[in-house]
């Protein structure tokens, strides 16, 4: 069994594969060779082997933490990284992970305490599924493997689905199916004799709204720029070829500006773009490939590129309504042609304040409730303007977002403006007998419980800390590792350093966000490496031409799955034809309509 569930993420180690069987535990590992590339195998032991770990991820520091080991008397047989951590369990017990920098989900077995640690690193770069019952313990990196497993069942939480329904994707710690639980980021699980403990091993603290600042921007930008380089050099760490993805935006524009400060070769440097200029990045990558002479390679995604969106349903193994994902996975698939290692710039946004979400939130002080008068006057509005084609862009814009700044309470402010459809849609929409099923539970409860644990720190700081607690370990983290490890990529994400995010998050949110600016002190700190039209160009993000290709090359499937009166998403929805011909209807709302339908279709029914 544990080898089914292991060829079924053979993408994610397409190069060796190890077991281990013992008394009480079975692991399994697939591995993909990039450091100690001969003798790297794992599983791996501990001095006596009476602890045994398996690792999916990169411990960057890990030589320095190897040095240490060897300095108390630790016997080391190869120069993996993975390899470190049952010798650092060894001396420091379950707090082995705070001593690892690095992107893991990791399993620790002690054969004489019989006892096993689950561990998952700080921010969620790497998944960790678990199943537990009648004192059995199940876990994997994907769920869909996991699902091999003939004790689980495919029961669908209820209230998992409707988090689906209002964010695209489905939170820590829940996945799709009730018996099957994600472990949270920065989380590790203790199984002892049938009995589990969860505690967190490490969060993100912002800075006091009250403290000092003192720091000139030429001071930051200098620490910016020797934080980030340093971040970036021990992720450059590689026996196999190694390149970054380029977007032409800030955040990767500033990856690789870092990688070429270290790097004695060129940097090899990858681009998407769409034949749509709107949503078109490939001028500005090209640009900034040119100044640091990278060795560049670009890809176009054309309409016919949706033909991907059943095996994207299948390799995410539950909902997921990002539809970035689909020119992320033939960018990591281009990629992977010519490297085994990419960079990239996640983690900018929100360790840095980079998304314009938080202009629009910010002008609606945290605490004041707006009048129901203008409550009205807003969503007529938003209604108006969507179905009117003569109406200015910007009003249209403002109109909608208005619409979404209704709530009375911050956490659900903010968590409106990031959903697909907002509870109060979703309380018209869903069946009778299904909003029965939801009483009581509000899709809020995370956003409420990391904006009140932040209190002491300043509003653009608890935004920060409200998308990296919920947006970037449940939809951004998710896609770039699903995306790169189904072509046998690994992506490395500077930003996402935990020394550097702690650094961020120590600054106050007014130099990050400041007079309307968002990321104001990368912007500053960039002006040694990149022109300015390249810095303080306008933000495009990592989108597609989602609203054209609803209306053209996917309406066939739209019809034809959404259309079917025997649909999997009509169970839960009264109407789903009304909302597909609603002109308010956005295709954000209709492609995660779709996607929850190619998930039944290509893992909830197979």
């Amino acid at each position: 069994m544990i080898r089914s569930i292991c060829d079924q993420m053979a993408h994610r180690g397409p190069d060796d594969s190890g077991y281990f069987d013992s008394e009480g535990i079975h692991l399994g590992i697939r591995r993909l060779s990039i450091i100690d590339v001969d003798h790297g195998a794992q599983p791996v032991f501990g001095e006596r082997e009476r602890v045994v770990s398996v690792l999916n991820g990169e411990i960057y520091n890990y030589q320095s933490l190897q040095s240490q080991l060897r300095s108390r008397g630790h016997s080391l047989r190869s120069d993996s990284d993975s390899e470190v951590i049952p010798h650092l369990y060894e001396d420091f017990g379950v707090e082995f992970t705070s001593h690892l920098r690095g992107m893991f989900a990791t399993a620790v077995w002690d054969a004489d305490r019989k006892l096993l640690v689950l561990a998952r690193d700080r921010v969620g770069e790497k998944p960790l599924y678990y199943h537990e019952s009648e004192g059995q313990l199940w876990f994997a990196s994907e769920l869909r493997s996991l699902l091999k497993s003939p004790h689980i069942s495919r029961e669908i939480d209820p209230a998992t689905l409707y988090q689906y329904l209002n964010f695209g994707y489905v939170p820590d710690p829940l996945s799709i199916f009730s018996q099957v639980k994600k472990l949270s980021p920065g989380h590790r699980l203790v199984w002892q004799a049938g009995n589990t403990t969860i505690e967190r091993f490490w969060s993100l603290r912002y800075r006091p709204e009250s403290d000092s600042f003192d720091l000139t921007d030429a001071e930051l930008g200098e620490q910016f720029r020797e934080k980030l380089v340093e971040a970036t050099k021990i992720r450059m760490h590689s026996e196999r070829p190694l390149g970054a993805f380029l977007s032409g935006g800030l955040d990767s524009s500033a990856v690789v500006a870092a990688m070429a400060q270290v790097s004695v070769e060129p940097v090899k440097s990858f681009s998407i773009g769409f034949a749509d200029q709107n949503f078109n990045e490939l001028p500005f990558a090209r640009e900034v490939a040119q100044i640091f002479g990278t060795d560049h390679h670009e890809f176009i995604v054309e309409p016919d590129a949706l033909d991907v969106l059943p095996q994207l349903a299948r390799q995410f193994g539950e909902p997921y309504a990002d539809s970035s994902a689909i020119p992320l996975y033939y960018l990591a698939r281009m990629a992977r042609e010519h490297v085994v290692v990419a960079l990239n710039g996640d983690g900018g946004d929100e360790s840095l304040a980079g998304y314009t979400t938080y202009k629009h939130f910010i002008r609606v002080p945290p605490g004041w409730r707006i009048p129901a008068t203008l409550v009205r006057g807003a969503r007529i509005l938003s209604q108006f303007t969507k179905k009117s084609d003569r109406v200015p862009m910007r009003l249209r814009v403002f109109s909608g977002k208005a619409d979404r700044l209704v709530a009375s309470q911050p956490w659900e402010r903010f968590g409106q403006l990031t959903s697909n459809f907002t509870p109060d849609v979703l309380n018209r929409e869903l069946r009778p007998d299904f909003v029965k099923l939801l009483s009581g539970i509000d899709p809020f409860a995370a956003q409420r419980r990391i904006w009140l644990d932040n209190s002491e720190t300043d509003p653009i700081n608890r935004m920060l800390a409200l998308d990296v607690g919920t947006y970037l370990p449940g939809n951004l983290l998710p896609k770039v590792d699903i995306t790169t490890m189904a072509v046998s990529l690994e992506a490395r994400s500077p930003f996402l350093d935990h020394e550097f995010m702690e650094w961020a998050a120590a600054l106050p949110g007014t130099l990050k966000l400041r007079n309307g600016t968002t990321k104001a002190i990368m912007k500053q700190a960039l002006n040694p490496w990149l022109p300015e039209h390249l810095i303080n160009r306008k933000k495009k993000g990592f989108s597609v031409p989602l609203d054209s290709w609803i209306s053209g090359p996917l309406q066939p499937m739209v019809r034809d799955l959404l259309g079917n009166k025997d649909s999997f998403a009509g169970q839960y929805l009264d109407n789903i034809q009304g909302i597909l011909d609603d002109p308010t209807t956005s295709g954000k709302q209709v492609y995660s309509l779709l996607m929850l339908e190619l998930w039944a279709k290509e893992v909830l029914q197979t």
